[in-house]
């Protein structure tokens, strides 16, 4: 059996050492190559299996992506950490219970990405309901000028439309101001009020999508909101409504959504996220009335780079025994 090597005295430093778990945004591996021993974790299988048998006793620290997590057994084999700082917001696979039971911070990077998203949930609003993209492919393939082609249709105005938003956290509240520059009637959908703000609260989501022109999801994923749009959440949004998912694709039934774009029963639906990215229902290829990007709200150069800048801020925080800036398990 191959010899999984442990840290050498040559390579042991005053540095604290951290694991890495998926590769990440190349300027925050050259900044935490500057200031820790870094490793990286090997892909899921007994290899895994192996290393953390070996060496998980020798880090001080772990870093991850909100896409990767950390599951209660990676925690339970790295004993020593003091700190787990993870890249971006979802926390659904970050088992937050097995780091409290340890004492762990764990950081994470909120606030940052706000704007990024909430410009995003708006693209994607102007996208469906303009018919954007179906325009772009209109004239790309020359039916402008066709004779005989039919007109490109009508599209649904968004300024002065109603939004409603499923999830009112710091997102949530960013998307509901950039309403009010176009006009829009803001309600919203979440467990209770949310205090100190003036939209309405609707405390039954099927009444929040009645009511709605566009329904934009940017709730928390995770169980507690599997498939909390469901189809009869679909059917009393109607004809008149569009969907638009910038939260996590496993809060909509995929397989209802699709079913509901096939047959025409909303106006359409805007979709950064999937349920089992990056696989995309091939039935949604052949639609006109879906727009879909690949999981890009925060993907800006401005925004991941702050991102970047809140994981070291919480690393280092955490391992110097500090408050993180962003800590999930405070509170």
């Amino acid at each position: 059996m191959q010899r999984i090597p442990t840290l050498t005295s040559t390579a042991v430093s005053q540095r604290p050492v951290l694991l890495q778990t998926i590769s990440l945004l190349p300027s925050l591996e050259r900044q935490l190559a500057e200031t820790y021993d870094v490793h990286r974790l090997p892909a899921a299988g007994p290899e895994r299996d192996a290393f953390l048998a070996a060496r998980g006793a020798e880090f001080d620290g772990l870093v991850t992506s909100a896409a990767n997590g950390a599951d209660a057994a990676l925690i339970a084999a790295l004993p020593k950490i003091r700190a787990i700082s993870s890249f971006g917001v979802g926390l659904d696979k970050l088992d937050l219970d097995a780091a409290k039971k340890r004492g762990l911070p764990v950081g994470y990077t909120p606030d940052v990405l706000n704007d990024c998203v909430a410009d995003l949930a708006f693209a994607l609003m102007l996208a469906i309901g303009r018919r954007i993209p179906e325009g772009d492919r209109y004239v790309r393939a020359g039916r402008w000028v066709e004779k005989g082609a039919p007109p490109f249709p009508f599209g649904r105005q968004v300024s002065g439309a109603k939004l409603g938003i499923v999830g009112l956290g710091r997102i949530g509240r960013t998307i509901a101001r950039r309403a009010a520059g176009f006009d829009m009637e803001v309600r919203y959908h979440s467990r209770r009020p949310v205090e100190g703000v003036a939209w309405q609260h609707e405390p039954k989501l099927l009444e929040l999508a009645r009511w709605a022109d566009f329904l934009v999801v940017i709730t928390a994923g995770g169980a507690e909101t599997r498939h909390l749009v469901n189809a009869e959440v679909l059917d009393a949004l109607g004809t008149k409504g569009y969907i638009v998912n910038v939260a996590r694709g496993t809060v909509i039934d995929e397989a209802a959504l699709v079913k509901a774009l096939q047959e025409k029963r909303i106006g359409g639906a805007a979709l950064d996220v999937f349920e089992r990215e990056p696989q995309v229902p091939p039935e949604l290829f052949a639609l006109d009335n879906v727009v879909m990007v690949p999981h890009i709200a925060s993907a800006t150069v401005q925004t991941r780079e702050a991102m970047g800048r809140r994981v070291l801020d919480n690393l280092a925080a955490g391992l110097a025994g500090k408050p993180m800036p962003s800590d999930a398990t405070a509170g």
